[in-house]
């Protein structure tokens, strides 16, 4: 029940200096600069930390947890994820979505996934929802999904400036969009809708008439893959101008592609003296990677990985760029755009999600809802079949 994390560098996601936290079941009771005085009969679980750099648990707001793909036939169809691969990234926290493939993976199988994962000690949210307009739902209705259904926090995520989207209209985007916020009025839910936006020449025009031709706020909508062609990137930068919050992919970029990895999007980002708060950076995990031509023909498949997140943030680092100035895109500005005001900071009563960096800035011990899943790099919990 109580764990006393001795001796760390904390960072909440602002620097803190060298501190003292103690766990009580899954939250965070003490964080202080003096060791706190227990009494002797309680079960105390203590490791020191020597210095070692303590953050809040990756929320990974972008991770297809039922596995994605299926572009090349059913043979392509990614496998679900297991708990380790996003526990051993220092991903705490996952909010899971449907991509191209809508209709063998079904809104009913997110949640179970969602649910299995929750079993097995990760926080885990939903989407309702897929590519395609009209979106595949489990009660009727996007609206009725995030009001009815615990797990589901927004619709998304829809496809727009892509062959592989259903080619919706800025009517039919504004329905959403309205059903969304409508819904988290209703629940105090994230409320908004997560935009797959493709390589199309029409980038984000569909997003900027939505926020200027209508009252729905601006934070409603939420586009990712916005780094996947640099001038798509700048159109997304921006956007943020308005109110939106832009989502970085952390997929691999080759060389001499007409693309920015999410560490070079990010720094773009900061160059540019755009709201750093409006910023965040997400894994696809689970998702595929396909690649085509101008005719549409897949001509090459992989799949993303949430350990995309860690090798983001340390190169991050290692371009010189100070912790505090780089986490929040990780942790507190996910934690706010989808309205989990316990998750992404590390403060008294927040939920006991944690990550202590080694020296080579990776996840080394991880922590998720106050349960160890790594200790010294080695994977301590796994998922049933693993």
């Amino acid at each position: 029940m109580f764990k006393l994390l001795q001796n760390v560098q904390l960072y909440s996601p602002g620097r803190e200096g060298l501190r003292h936290v103690l766990v009580a079941g899954d939250k965070i009771a003490y964080i202080g600069a003096n060791i706190p005085s227990l009494d002797p009969c309680l079960d105390v679980e203590i490791t020191d930390f020597k210095g070692a750099r303590l953050i809040p648990g990756f929320i990974d707001a972008h991770a297809h947890v039922t596995g994605g793909g299926g572009e090349a036939g059913f043979e392509t169809s990614v496998p679900a994820p297991f708990l380790s691969e996003f526990t051993s990234a220092g991903v705490t926290t996952v909010v899971g979505l449907l991509g191209t493939d809508d209709l063998v993976r079904t809104t009913s199988s997110l949640i179970a996934r969602i649910k299995a994962l929750r079993a097995e000690g990760l926080s885990a949210y939903g989407y309702t929802g897929g590519y395609h307009v009209p979106p595949t739902t489990l009660t009727g209705s996007v609206r009725g999904d995030i009001v009815h259904v615990e797990e589901l926090i927004a619709v998304g995520e829809v496809a727009i400036s892509d062959h592989r989207s259903s080619q919706p209209t800025l009517e039919e985007v504004l329905r959403l969009a309205s059903e969304a916020h409508v819904a988290g009025l209703m629940t105090g839910k994230a409320g908004l809708v997560h935009f797959h936006v493709g390589d199309g020449v029409r980038g984000l025009d569909l997003l900027r008439r939505a926020v200027q031709e209508s009252e729905i706020p601006a934070r409603v909508f939420y586009p990712t893959h916005v780094n996947r062609k640099k001038a798509l990137f700048e159109e997304a930068c921006e956007l943020t101008k308005s109110g939106c919050t832009i989502d970085v992919t952390a997929f691999p970029v080759e060389e001499g592609e007409d693309a920015y990895s999410a560490e070079d999007a990010f720094m773009r980002y900061l160059d540019g003296g755009f709201d750093p708060s409006r910023i965040t950076i997400s894994s696809d995990g689970g998702g595929c990677l396909p690649k085509f031509n101008a005719q549409g023909e897949l001509e090459g498949l992989d799949y993303a990985r949430a350990s995309a997140l860690p090798l983001t943030l340390k190169s991050l680092l290692e371009r010189g760029l100070e912790l505090e100035h780089v986490l929040p895109a990780f942790t507190s500005n996910v934690s706010k755009i989808l309205r989990l005001p316990s998750k992404g900071r590390l403060s008294i009563g927040s939920d006991a999600d944690l990550v202590a960096l080694g020296a080579d800035h990776w996840p080394s011990w991880v922590m998720a809802r106050g349960a160890w899943h790594l200790k010294q790099s080695a994977i301590f919990k796994k998922g049933t079949f693993e």
